[in-house]
């Protein structure tokens, strides 16, 4: 996809949250998909809403689209209710679904245009042809563009005119890593150009690429919420290496330690909050007894790791 510098750029009107949401509750008959939770984006920010399998995060985003209705609880988008106030909100948002509702006859272009036509904010078609790599598309019919294409073609109308808030739901499903990466740039211009967006994804390398808010979902309920480094921060870092010979006294460390015996040499691997100070430590000491360390590898707290730890049962509710 193709930067262009003319981006369409209004004042962002308003102030607050982009999205205030407080108690929200959705039932399904007896079934409670969404069960009580709160959730705060600023404006300008990007927002993962992450979620194991049936976590009820598509569920959340219906609602804060307006498609979707609430059993309980207060939801406020860029100052409105969107049960109440969808069209007003309609305006200002832009919305990419998991599955697209494209009429497969007609081509990208005039795909393009029949939008243009739907939607108060100004654009152009060729600059979304152009930036998501679709002019050489123009005149292909949407039914037989590749699953990447549609995708690629769904953002364009959701980016359209840039409006305040992007919802995206699992915007780079089905694209190529440098697709993927193009598309990420497309979500920062957005970010630069001061819009708020919210997506969900299932790539966590791609949420810890362009979050600066995350949150976890897990069986209707958030489990985790806050900026990356302090969801990071949560949880311990860690660091390994396997040592000669089979036995080893190590020294006094903050972190826990365990030592598993291979045909390698004593491999050790260590859990700590504190992984400067007790990575020095360790080194200092294998220095001192003239230890020579083999495949020594040290790293914080993954987004991967708390994914896990949520999915199992092991993350903390909020």
């Amino acid at each position: 996809m193709t930067q262009t510098t003319d981006q369409p750029v209004e004042p962002v009107t308003g102030r607050g949250p982009a999205i205030e949401v407080r108690g929200l509750h959705v039932h399904y008959g007896d079934f409670e998909a969404v069960r009580g939770i709160d959730l705060d984006v600023r404006r300008g920010q990007i927002f993962a809403l992450l979620g194991t399998n049936g976590a009820g995060k598509t569920t959340t985003l219906e609602v804060l689209e307006g498609f979707g209705s609430r059993s309980g609880g207060t939801v406020r988008v860029l100052g409105l209710d969107p049960a109440t106030e969808r069209g007003a909100l309609r305006e200002r948002m832009g919305v990419q679904l998991q599955a697209a509702g494209f009429i497969d006859e007609l081509t990208v272009a005039e795909t393009l245009a029949l939008w243009q036509r739907m939607v108060d904010r100004d654009d152009r078609p060729q600059r979304l042809l152009d930036r998501f790599e679709l002019a050489d598309r123009r005149d292909v019919a949407v039914g037989k563009l590749s699953g990447g294409e549609k995708r690629r073609l769904d953002l364009a109308l959701a980016v359209w005119g840039s409006p305040e808030l992007v919802i995206l739901d699992e915007p780079t499903t089905g694209l190529d890593p440098e697709s993927r990466r193009r598309v990420w740039d497309a979500i920062h211009e957005l970010q630069e150009a001061g819009r708020t967006v919210v997506l969900t994804t299932h790539y966590l390398e791609e949420a810890e690429a362009l979050a600066d808010r995350v949150a976890i979902m897990h069986e209707g309920r958030v489990v985790v919420q806050g900026t990356l480094s302090e969801i990071l921060a949560s949880r311990p870092a860690g660091f390994s290496a396997t040592l000669p010979g089979r036995a080893a006294t190590l020294p006094p460390m903050s972190g826990t330690a365990t030592c598993t015996e291979t045909d390698d040499g004593l491999r050790v691997r260590v859990r700590t909050v504190e992984l400067q100070r007790d990575l020095t430590e360790f080194l200092g000491w294998a220095a001192e007894h003239g230890l020579r360390l083999s495949d020594l590898r040290a790293a914080p707290a993954s987004l991967a790791e708390i994914y896990h730890a949520v999915r199992t049962g092991e993350g903390e509710e909020d």
